[in-house]
């Protein structure tokens, strides 16, 4: 097959600009995990203090930690992602966005990730969202790859953030409302407890597309849920006003 060229796109934040390539863009559902993590849709941000250090599992061509960047301007983060292609145009978007200082990228399989117990006062992951052995493999193997569990399910992704999360640190997730049940039993059984939970809508009175959890690792049960996100207005021709703030 034939590979599709790569290009660079502005993320209307911050002035930064995200390296893409082989027919796959980040999505608003990367863009929404951002912005729960740092406390623009309601949820318990991320704390902004100096040393601040933030883990971002499964970061693909970097987009979550460049809008993290620019909405916490303390944090330190750490991209981990398997696939060699993808962390090249996340360190070429940090290079080009003169981020080096504050971010950093890892080759590493989630599931083997080793070296960084208790190490990080927050991680964030936008895992793929499909089970194992569901869907048709697409012919765009990057595209598969970042939307079906592969090599990493919702349980290995729970496990690598306790283990690599501080005591009492912060976990934020962005993934399909179906899995919810799979995602409460992995992040309990991972001693990370879910303390509030976001839906999001495409518009206001459709089903919910998306779900948004925040955990904290070795919290006492208490969940809240916060109001939920519509994406789009009711006529669907414009972001919210929510969505537009998001962006800036």
């Amino acid at each position: 097959m034939e590979k599709k060229p790569e290009r660079i796109d502005e993320i209307g934040m911050g002035g930064f600009k995200v390296v893409q390539g082989d027919g796959f863009s980040y999505g608003v559902d990367a863009v929404l995990l951002a912005a729960f993590a740092s406390g623009d849709t309601g949820a318990k941000p991320i704390k902004s203090r100096l040393k601040m250090r933030v883990a971002d599992l499964g970061t693909g061509n970097g987009i979550i930690p460049f809008i993290l960047a620019h909405k916490i301007p303390l944090s330190e983060v750490v991209g981990f992602e398997k696939n060699p292609v993808s962390l090249g145009r996340a360190e070429r978007g940090c290079a080009m966005n003169k981020l080096e200082n504050r971010i950093s990228f890892v080759l590493a399989e989630i599931s083997e990730l080793e070296g960084y117990e208790n190490s990080f006062d927050a991680v964030v992951t936008n895992p793929p969202y499909f089970r194992r052995g569901s869907g048709i493999p697409n012919e765009d193997e990057s595209k598969f790859i970042a939307r079906h569990e592969t090599t990493a399910s919702i349980v290995e992704f729970a496990k690598c953030a306790s283990r690599i999360l501080k005591p009492g640190g912060d976990f934020y997730m962005i993934h399909r409302p179906s899995r919810l049940p799979d995602i409460s039993e992995a992040l309990r059984a991972a001693a990370l407890e879910p303390k509030e939970l976001q839906l999001v809508v495409p518009s206001s009175g459709e089903p919910a597309n998306l779900v948004l959890i925040h955990a904290v690792a070795g919290a006492k049960p208490d969940l809240k849920m916060l109001p939920e996100i519509a994406v789009y207005n009711p006529d669907g021709d414009d972001y919210t006003e929510l969505i537009k703030r998001i962006y800036q």
